[in-house]
C-alpha cells in the first residue's frame, strides 16, 4: 500500500471517527515522511485535543527535536513522562525517559 493510499484511508477514518486520537496519530506519522507542516498540525491537534493519548508524546517530541524546536521537544517529553507516571505505564515511562536522556545528551 502506498503512502498516499494510506493517507487517503486514514483521512476517511478520521472523517468517520473524528474523536479517535489514533487517526490523528497515524496521520502525523505518515505525513512526517514527506509533509512536515501537515505532520506538525496533526501532532499539535493531538497534543491539544487528546492530552491523555500517551503514544503521541514519544513521536511528537522526537519530531520537534528533529526540526530543531528543542524547547518544545523538551516540554513534550516532560509532559509524556508525567502522563506515563500518572498512568503507571512503566514501559512507556522507561521508553520516554531513555529517549529524553538521549535528547539531552545530543542537545
Amino acid at each position: 500500500m502506498s503512502n498516499l493510499h494510506r493517507i487517503e484511508q486514514l483521512l476517511k477514518f478520521l472523517e468517520e471517527e473524528p474523536d479517535n486520537p489514533f487517526n490523528l496519530y497515524a496521520l502525523a506519522l505518515e505525513y512526517q515522511n514527506h509533509d512536515l507542516e501537515q505532520a506538525a498540525s496533526y501532532y499539535d491537534r493531538l497534543l491539544e485535543a487528546h492530552k491523555e493519548y500517551l503514544p503521541t508524546y514519544y513521536h511528537a517530541a522526537a519530531f520537534y527535536a528533529e526540526r530543531g524546536e528543542l524547547e518544545r521537544a523538551k516540554k513534550i517529553y516532560e509532559r509524556g513522562m508525567d502522563l506515563a507516571g500518572k498512568e503507571q505505564n512503566q514501559m512507556a515511562l522507561r521508553e520516554l525517559k531513555n529517549a529524553y536522556q538521549n535528547f539531552l545528551f545530543e542537545n
